[in-house]
This record gives structure tokens, sequence and C-alpha cells, in this order.
């Protein structure tokens, strides 16, 4: 019987899941190829043998998306699986109807093909959208368990931009694993605040070798989602976090309206920030699409240290790359500190932008005003470096997760923003938490002695 030949379409972490877990075993399957898109310089690789397993003894080579329409033609694929997240519908269809146009069907892999069982209680946070304040939101829980006694165990959403094979499974303890691993920035402003709290983290590119190994050592797993992706584990309770400064982006993009109809908890972040009006939208699509969930309502309030230093300032602000570039934002914290702190001027840094950080500024476009923390590669770092020396501000406000000091020479003064999630009023995630999961852990050993 012939092969399917399948073509996965992705970004470096859901596509690789999805093979893993859907099609690596399966010999009626031939997946000839996946595309890469959304981070700089992830093509041209290889997904290796000792990833891709025995029908795979060459690996599966990884093109540029660009090439998608002649590669379904040249490689005879059969079937395209979209396997990335953070897009519009309206984008996912345009791909689908690329596909369909050059003779392939088009699919998309749901949960029960792909969510792998975990021994131990899972816990997932995900968003709608990359930005809605999904990292702050993981911070709290991971508290609230801490102070329940409970070992938490994070497993976050998949980065793998470097040496696949050495990232099949990364555990990250101290701040010198981040340097061992060769993590970019976006890496470290996702792991980094975990460890300060002395939680443990794992990622990479097999997830089900990298549950194994974390539930050996966890009370609770915790998944920390990325972009607006469903969690890769089954999940025993799943929050969502919303984002009423983009009302309706809930239910347009792709899959976060999967996360908001899977969702037990909804936390409608930004009250502080966002006008009554669109938090009521959110609000009411949130009732609408998902009547059973739990609703939290959360604010996010910006802290500065040194807060006086910006009074008066003319500044430059540098904000978390992925808000701004797959969360589509115009600004984000460290704009909101700005203006909380007296600024005197915000200058834009897009005229003294150079080379990827210009084309970053480009490619997104509604990026003016403020500058994202881009640091794929080292000469990705250079050029930020590079440019925010090149802007004539008084002041940087750094407003991305990690010290950028630690890694970059700034040649001003600088501040850093930091924020934490506040519910508002109740239920609070303390008390729902509470409340349930002592049933979660009483069916994970009913479950054992099954």
């Amino acid at each position: 019987m012939d092969k399917i030949k399948t073509l996965i379409m992705g970004a470096a972490g859901r596509d690789f899941h999805n093979f893993n877990t859907y099609f690596r075993d399966k010999a009626n399957y031939q997946v000839v190829a996946f595309t890469a898109t959304q981070i700089p310089d992830i093509g041209g690789r290889l997904y290796p043998t000792s990833l891709a397993g025995n029908l795979y003894p060459q690996g599966i080579p990884i093109f540029d998306e660009k090439e998608l329409s002649s590669l379904i033609k040249e490689l005879g694929v059969q079937v395209v699986v979209f396997s990335y997240s953070d897009v519009p519908h309206e984008y996912v269809m345009h791909k689908a109807s690329l596909a369909l146009s050059c003779g392939a069907d088009f699919w998309l892999l749901g949960t029960k093909n792909t969510q792998i069982e975990s021994t131990k209680p899972v816990i997932s946070i995900c968003a709608v959208r990359t930005g809605s304040g999904k990292s702050q939101t993981t911070r709290r829980v991971v508290s609230i368990l801490t102070e329940m006694g409970l070992k938490v165990v994070v497993i976050r959403h998949p980065m793998p931009y470097g040496d696949l094979e050495k990232q099949r499974v990364q555990r990250f303890e101290t701040i010198a694993d981040l340097q061992k691993h060769n993590c970019t920035i976006e890496e470290m402003e996702e792991y980094e605040p975990h460890l300060s709290t002395g939680a443990i983290v794992y990622a990479g590119v097999d997830y089900g070798d990298i549950l194994k190994s974390a539930q050996e050592e966890a009370d609770v797993v915790l998944w920390d989602g990325g972009n607006n992706d469903f969690p890769f584990y089954q999940s025993d309770l799943q929050i969502v976090v919303l984002d009423p400064l983009r009302p309706g982006h809930e239910t347009t993009y792709h899959p976060g309206e999967t996360n908001l109809r899977a969702a037990d908890v909804l936390v409608i972040n930004k009250i502080d920030t966002a006008s009554l009006d669109d938090i009521n939208e959110v609000r009411i699509n949130a009732r609408s699409i998902n009547p059973q969930a739990t609703i939290v309502e959360a604010a996010s309030p910006v802290f500065v240290k040194d807060g006086n230093l910006i009074k008066g300032k003319k500044v430059v602000v540098v904000e978390d790359g992925p808000t701004l570039t797959h969360g589509e934002m115009d600004i984000g914290a460290g704009y909101v500190a700005a203006l909380k702190y007296g600024a005197l001027e915000i200058i834009s840094p897009k005229p003294y932008a150079l080379g990827t950080i210009k084309e970053t500024f480009e490619k997104y476009s509604q990026t003016e005003e403020v500058l994202p923390a881009m640091g794929y590669s080292a000469q990705q770092i250079k050029e930020l470096e590079e440019t925010i020396n090149s802007v004539p501000a008084d002041l940087v406000i750094i407003a991305t997760p990690i010290d950028l000091r630690r890694l970059i020479n700034i040649n001003k003064p600088a501040v850093r923003v930091a924020y934490e999630l506040q519910e508002i009023g109740e239920p609070t995630l303390k008390n729902i938490i509470n409340e349930r999961l002592p049933q979660i852990i009483y069916n994970q050993e009913v479950k054992k002695c099954i």
C-alpha cells in the first residue's frame, strides 16, 4: 500500500510535537518535509533520525514556508498539516486555500491525537493571544501550589531553535543552565522568572520523553503554554488568559478560540488598563462561547523599583519581543510604565534600528514607539545592543522578563519594569485551586489503582 505523503507546516514547536505523537510510528504515512516560519533562521535544518524514528533513517528536511506550493508539487504531497499558532482564522484559511489549490488535503490535528497523559496532576496555563499575561498568571499559580507544600515542575511550550538532538530534553534548574543550553533571549525570558522562584523547568523537542522525566520529580506538572497554542498534555485544570486590550481576538485567532472553548477557568486580565467597553465585550464573548467556565478578573500593574529616575527623562522602551511580533501589540508594559512614571518623551527606536532589528520593524509595522527585544542569534543580540545605544535617550526602560544588562552593554542608565498578576474580587485562582486540586489528586490516585 502506498504511503500518504505528508508535509507539516510549523515554527519549531507544535509541528514537531504533532509529528512525534501522531505520525512518527505510522507506517502508512511518509512525512516528506516540514516547513518553517515566524522565527528567523529556523529553516534549512534537518529533523534528525534520532528524533524522527526508525521509519526515517535519513531524517526529515525542514524548508522555508515560502517554498510550500513548489514543495507540494515536487514532493507529491497529499496532506498538508497546519501546525503553528497565534494567527488569524483568515490566515489559516488562506494557507488551506493554497494547499488545496495545489491538490493536497489540509488538516488540523486536535487534542485527542496529540495530547499525552501524565501520571501526575496537570494544570495548564494558556492564552488566547501572545502577550495576554500568561507568564504572570503561570507564576501566580506556581506560587499558590508551592505555598500548598507541593513540588511544581514547569514544562514550557517548545522553542527549539538550535541543535534539535541536543535540545531533545532540556532541564533548567539554575541560571547557569540557560548558558549551558545556549538559550535565546526568548527562551531566557520564559525560563528565568520560574528559576528565580525555585521552580524547575523542562522544555525541548520530544514532549513524551520530557514528561517521563518531569513527572518523576513533580507533585504537580504545570504546562506553561506558548503563543496561544493548546496544551501538549491532558489537563486536569485548564486556565486560559484573555486580553481586553485586544477585544474580539479571543474568537478570531487560531488556536486561541480552541483554548477559550476548552477552558475550565478564564482569566480576564488587564482590567486596570483596558476600557470598560472592551472588558465587557470580552466578558460577553467568554460567557457566550464557554458558559461553564469560571471567570477570574485580574490586573497586571507595573512596578519600577527606581521609578523616580523616569520622571522628566527622554526614554527608549524595550519590550518583550513576542508580545510585539507574534502578539501584534504596538506597546507593552514598558510603555505603560513610561507614562505612569512621568517620562518627558518616549523616543521611537525605529529610525535607529540596525540589521535584523530594522527588518523586524519592517515586518511588524504596528510597532513604532518601542523596541522588541529580539535575540535569536549572537548577531541579532549585538544588533539589539547597537540599536539601543544609538537612540539619543537619557534612560532605557527594560520591560523584558530578564535583565538585558546581563547580556548586552548599554551605554546609558536603565531601569527594569516588573509586573505580576493581581486577582480582583472573587473567585481567585487560589480559591479555585484549593477547591479543585484535592479532587484532581484523588482522581489520579484512582487511575493508578485501576
